[in-house]
């Protein structure tokens, strides 16, 4: 028997937001019946980019139901940015905590919510594994999978990695696997450890290579097609932009912003950067 928190059996027996959204934006379904535990995810968005509405379906023990109900509670009102942010320890800690041995069931909300996002974002069917990788065949576990579970929850065993991901629970042939991908991430971290820290900019220096970034790596692209983008404001860590030509009008602005300009300036600029657009800003006043 499970040692279960109050809060874990109170979002096991009275799950919260269960159910189907039939016109979701973006749909994420991880797991299968065939190892036990399957999740299907769905949100709804409102005209500001926030979930407005997020529904979950899932086949699986208490705590796997325990983990959806609270990742939905945890990411209802937020952005995609912010919504992806929320990691499984974050769903773990919600329900004061979760048996190590169920950690997966926290690591399948996470996994669902980021093939909800890339469903909306890239047009990926739901159940569809974009990393095709599969390292653990028993329970179809990718190395992404694998890797990222590792990464943020400072995994160091197999053990620990089948607690997290299921992966290396059914014939071990895939622990050697395993224990090279745990090798990689602790090798990787040592590096970055290891990297100088950036070097504060002024304002002044972030602006200028905002400027320059755009004119480099970001407006050429648009020009192509029609389109165009102008700097508005820099507060902070925002960067206010304004789409100009094809781009105003185009449905995939959304998209444009945050997965070619934000993903440019965060890569030569500063990883802290957020880009929101003028008119989003005076919509929201």
């Amino acid at each position: 028997m499970w040692d279960y928190t109050d809060k874990v059996m109170d979002h096991f027996k009275n799950p919260r937001n269960v159910g189907v959204l039939s016109d979701a934006d973006g749909v994420g379904e991880v797991g299968s019946l065939a190892c036990g535990d399957a999740l299907k995810l769905m949100f709804k968005l409102d005209e500001n980019g926030r979930i407005q509405d997020v529904r979950f379906q899932t086949f699986g023990c208490a705590s796997a139901i325990a983990s959806s109900s609270a990742l939905t509670e945890l990411i209802k009102g937020k952005t995609l940015e912010e919504a992806a942010k929320v990691t499984n320890q974050d769903i773990a800690k919600f329900l004061g905590g979760l048996p190590e041995q169920k950690m997966h069931c926290s690591v399948m909300g996470k996994d669902a919510l980021l093939a909800a996002i890339d469903n909306y974002r890239k047009g990926t069917k739901a159940g569809e594994k974009v990393d095709v990788n599969v390292v653990c065949n028993c329970f179809g576990v990718t190395r992404q999978e694998i890797e990222r579970a590792v990464r943020e929850n400072n995994l160091t065993t197999v053990e620990e990695v089948t607690n997290y991901t299921k992966a290396g629970g059914g014939c071990e042939t895939c622990h050697d696997d395993i224990k090279e991908i745990i090798a990689q991430v602790i090798r990787e971290k040592a590096e970055a450890a290891r990297q100088p820290k950036k070097k504060k900019m002024t304002n002044i220096q972030r602006i200028q290579m905002i400027q320059e970034t755009l004119e480099r790596e970001i407006r050429p692209a648009l020009r192509k097609d029609g389109g165009d983008i102008e700097l508005v404001d820099v507060d902070a860590d925002q960067v206010v932009v304004s789409m100009r030509g094809t781009c105003a009008q185009c449905k995939v602005a959304n998209f444009t912003l945050k997965e070619v300009v934000e993903s440019k300036l965060r890569e030569f600029v500063s990883d802290d950067l957020r880009v929101v657009e003028a008119r989003s800003l005076e919509d929201a006043q």
